[in-house]
């Protein structure tokens, strides 16, 4: 079937298997919802969230109603959301969020993987001075009609600013606010009827570091390792 056959499968097989893990870390952020606040996402704001995010990575809408049905039936009360800060290799700023149901476990592993890839596991706050939390939402430009007009109207509800970016090769407004306006905000657009694609709790850096070629694929190889863990829900750093 030649080289062709071979490199699509294995393309295939590589957006499966990413598709998989996104999928599996949706069903960690429904399950944290509905332990947080019930199964009813009418009434429980962060699970209506979290829905939102599996639909943006295409997660089937059988797979989401049948996570948050498993959620409700069983105890999550042994899941927990931690945090792990380090040091990627040449100096740069790692802040791993997870969520688990063995943190003896997925401690382990965190550290494994910055010992592996020449990092090194550091103690919860080290990086306060470099990261603040903010709420983002990810907004696609057909949905926005003007954005001046849409400033104004957001800003009752904690905005900071809207800018255009690029993800994956694809516009995308991000409206960034105060990790405490995070509920005004996801309300007030619920509310104007903006449709959100996405929207997360992130760690901005307050400056970024550049490193060689070489350099930045050494961190990222950590940061990927990091990523592929079921447990790990989001990994943030400084590399500019």
């Amino acid at each position: 079937m030649g080289r062709a056959f071979e490199y699509r499968k294995a393309t295939k097989f590589a957006r499966w298997d990413k598709m998989a893990k996104a999928f599996s870390k949706a069903g960690r952020h429904i399950t944290m919802a509905v332990k947080a606040g019930g199964p009813d996402p009418d009434a429980n704001i962060t699970l209506r969230r979290a829905i939102q995010n599996a639909k943006s990575v295409q997660m089937p809408k059988d797979r989401i109603e049948s996570a948050i049905k498993k959620a409700a039936d069983k105890d999550t009360s042994g899941y927990e959301e931690l945090t792990y800060e380090g040091m990627a290799p040449h100096g740069i700023a790692i802040v791993v969020d997870t969520a688990t149901d063995n943190p003896t476990r997925t401690v382990a592993n965190v550290r494994s993987y910055f010992n592996k890839k020449g990092g090194s596991l550091g103690t919860m706050g080290m990086h306060d001075f470099i990261f603040s939390r903010k709420g983002v939402f990810y907004i696609k430009p057909e949905h926005i009609t003007n954005q001046e007009e849409l400033e104004l109207e957001l800003i009752d509800y904690g905005l900071e600013k809207i800018e255009l970016d690029q993800v994956e090769e694809q516009d995308i407004y991000k409206i960034y606010v105060a990790f405490e306006d995070f509920g005004n905000m996801q309300e007030g657009l619920e509310v104007k009827k903006i449709e959100v694609d996405k929207s997360e709790l992130e760690r901005i850096p307050s400056h970024t570091k550049e490193l060689s070629d070489d350099q930045i694929d050494e961190v990222l190889e950590l940061i990927d390792r990091l990523e592929e863990d079921d447990d790990v829900t989001n990994v943030f750093h400084n590399l500019a």
